[in-house]
């Protein structure tokens, strides 16, 4: 089911109802400050509950550190400060 744009997904939970997901959307929004994609809620063998949920993420803009300037991008530059930045060594992300 979808409540308030958020895909829940109850296993285990026959009469699950639209107001028990929207507490447990709230449970989750005070949680993280990030948009709220999904929820989970699974009743377990023990009788508790458990939760997981994915968040969208955020877009990320790339930021460079030249001689003490953070930038997001390279359009004002001048040729002194671009040659700067194409001489530099570039590091790999593991991921």
């Amino acid at each position: 089911m979808k409540v308030d744009g958020v895909e829940i997904i109850a296993v285990n939970l026959e009469d699950f109802t639209e107001a028990e997901a929207k507490n447990y959307i709230d449970y989750v929004r005070e949680r993280t400050d990030d948009p709220v994609k999904s929820i989970s809620v699974t009743m377990c063998n023990d009788g508790k509950v458990d939760v997981d949920y994915t968040t969208q993420g955020e877009k990320f803009e790339r930021i460079r550190r030249i001689t003490g300037y953070l930038v997001g991008s390279m359009d004002s530059w001048n040729d002194a400060k671009r040659a700067e930045e194409h001489e530099r060594v570039k590091h790999n992300v593991l991921m």
